[in-house]
C-alpha cells in the first residue's frame, strides 16, 4: 500500500503534472495540500476518468486540502475538530479499506504563521495544539494511522540546507518545532526519519533565488505513523524528479510504503 503526500500549490496549475505523477507513481492514496480551488471548481472529471475517488475540503484561492483514492472511503470527516468558527479549509480525514484492513489517512495544510508577532503565528501554535489533541484520540482507537501533509515545520537543523536564513522564520521558531516534538512524543513517527538519516533530504525548494539548482532545501512535509502503521513501514521515496518538470510545484511528493 503506497501513501503520499503533495502540496500542489493549486491543482489546476499542476493539473499535467499530477496525473502525470499518478500515472507514473499509481500510489493508493494520495493527500494534497493547497489545491486552491473550491469544490466544485475542482478539475475531478479528468481524474475520475482515470479511475480516482476524489474527496476535497476546498477554499477559493488558497488553502484546500484533497485525498485521492482508488478506492472509495468508508467515512469521511472536514475540519480539524476544537475549533467549530475556524472557516479555513486545512484537514480533511477518511477511513479506506486497504489491504485487507481498514487504515485512517489525514491530510493537513498547517499555517505557515508568518510574520511573527503577529495573530498569524498564535493561529498556528493553536491550530498545532488542536492538532495534538485530535491525534491523541486517534491514537486511542489502535487503528492505522497516517497523519501526512504540508507542516510548515523544519523539526531540525539538518532538515534545511542553511538554518540561519530560517532563525525568524515561523517555521523554524522553537515552539513550532516543540508542537511537532509533542506529535512525536504522542508514539507517532516520522516516516522520512524513521527510514534515513541522510542528510540534505528536502520535500520544499523555493521558486527564488535559484533554491532548486543550488539545492537550496527544506524538509516540511512530513508522514507520521501510528504504531500500527508504522510496524508496516517498509520504505520512503521523496520524488525530486517532480521539482524539475514544467510549471513545478516548490513541493514534491513523499511517498510511503506501508504493507500489511
Amino acid at each position: 500500500m503506497l501513501v503520499a503526500t503533495w502540496n500542489i500549490n493549486g491543482v489546476k496549475a499542476r493539473l499535467d503534472a499530477l496525473l502525470a505523477w499518478l500515472d507514473e507513481r499509481q500510489p493508493d492514496v494520495v493527500g494534497l495540500q493547497e489545491i486552491k480551488s473550491v469544490d466544485e471548481q475542482l478539475p475531478r472529471a479528468e481524474l475520475e476518468k482515470r479511475g480516482w475517488h476524489v474527496e476535497t475540503h476546498g477554499q477559493k484561492g488558497f488553502n484546500g486540502v484533497a485525498l485521492l483514492s482508488k478506492v472509495a472511503p468508508l467515512s469521511l470527516e472536514r475540519r480539524l475538530p476544537g475549533a467549530p468558527g475556524d472557516e479555513q479549509s486545512r484537514f480533511i480525514e477518511a477511513v479506506y479499506a486497504l489491504d485487507g484492513g481498514r487504515v485512517r489517512v489525514a491530510c493537513l495544510y498547517l499555517p505557515n504563521g508568518n510574520p511573527l508577532g503577529t495573530e498569524k503565528f498564535t493561529y498556528k501554535l493553536d491550530w498545532m495544539a488542536r492538532l495534538e489533541a485530535h491525534a491523541k484520540t486517534r491514537l486511542e482507537e489502535e487503528l492505522p494511522f497516517v497523519l501526512m501533509g504540508d507542516y510548515n515545520v523544519i523539526p531540525q537543523p539538518e532538515d534545511v540546507r542553511e538554518p540561519a536564513a530560517w532563525t525568524n522564520d515561523a517555521l523554524y521558531q522553537p515552539e513550532s518545532r516543540a508542537a511537532y516534538r509533542r506529535l512525536l512524543h504522542l508514539g507517532l513517527t516520522d516516516a522520512v526519519r524513521a527510514a534515513s538519516d541522510a542528510g540534505e533530504t528536502y520535500t520544499f525548494w523555493d521558486y527564488q533565488a535559484g533554491s532548486w539548482p543550488k539545492n537550496n532545501g527544506i524538509r516540511i512535509d512530513h508522514v507520521l505513523l501510528s504504531p500500527e502503521a508504522a510496524v508496516r513501514l517498509q520504505g520512503v521515496s521523496i520524488d525530486r524528479h517532480v521539482r524539475g518538470w514544467e510549471k513545478p510545484s516548490d513541493h514534491v511528493p513523499v511517498v510511503v510504503d506501508l504493507r500489511a
